[in-house]
């Protein structure tokens, strides 16, 4: 027998799929469910911890629960690709800004990040995404200089893996990523169209060409709502 838990949120997630709550409503009040659904205050939260742990709402301390835009666009965990390959396979209306591009010495954090000496010079390339008319991604990126000895505004906004696979001739073989979710931070809230959300999906990449050669650091800051990382696994 269903849980009275699971029919309330399987309901609310009919709802939502079906247009009755629209990206950034807010919820009823708990006690509005409760009373809706005749339940206890105990089973709705259930219910809502359940649509929050499936992406569906965002609880907010002291406002209530907000409807996310389940529309998400599918970023792949595994696999090294570039913006543009995901956005053609998208088909998405995006554009790339570069916000930042310079040659800098290695500080201390990105000699142990990319195994570096200090006397070693990194690209340092910002770039915010925007699609379908809204800044809700940034990415910073550190290229060893040694391995891509010039870069321009031109190739980042266009390719920068396009520029080093086809022009420098490098071979971009594999990367190491890790995931987390962290409080949003001026520069974030300064680049990013980050709305009501106080929290960014970060993904960050060590990438290495086809001799294990460590070339490119990157921490790609993401806003939550849009975005849903995917994989896929066999055992």
């Amino acid at each position: 027998m269903q849980r009275k838990y699971n029919r309330i949120f399987l309901d609310i997630v009919s709802q939502i799929e079906q247009g009755v709550y629209q990206p950034n409503d807010l919820l009823p009040s708990e006690k509005t469910l409760s009373d809706q659904y005749q339940v206890s205050r105990d089973t709705v939260r259930k219910s809502l911890g359940l649509l929050e742990q499936n992406g569906y709402i965002q609880k907010s301390k002291g406002k209530g629960s907000f409807v996310l835009d389940t529309n998400k666009l599918d970023f792949p965990v595994s696999g090294v690709v570039s913006f543009k390959e995901i956005n053609q396979r998208m088909g998405r209306n995006f554009e790339t800004f570069v916000e930042e591009l310079k040659c800098q010495p290695a500080n201390e954090q990105l000699q142990k990040n990319l195994n570096l000496s200090s006397e070693e010079r990194v690209w340092k390339l910002i770039r915010t995404r925007k699609i379908d008319g809204e800044k809700i991604i940034l990415d910073k990126d550190y290229v060893v200089q040694k391995y891509v000895e010039t870069l321009t505004e031109v190739i980042c906004q266009d390719s920068l893996y396009q520029y080093i696979e086809n022009t420098l001739g490098l071979k971009i073989a594999y990367a190491n990523k890790e995931i987390t979710m962290q409080m949003a931070t001026d520069e974030d809230r300064h680049y990013l169209d980050l709305k009501k959300y106080d929290m960014v999906a970060v993904v960050r990449s060590y990438t290495y060409l086809d001799d294990t050669s460590l070339f490119q650091y990157t921490e790609s800051r993401h806003r939550p709502d849009k975005f849903i990382f995917v994989d896929f696994a066999r055992r």
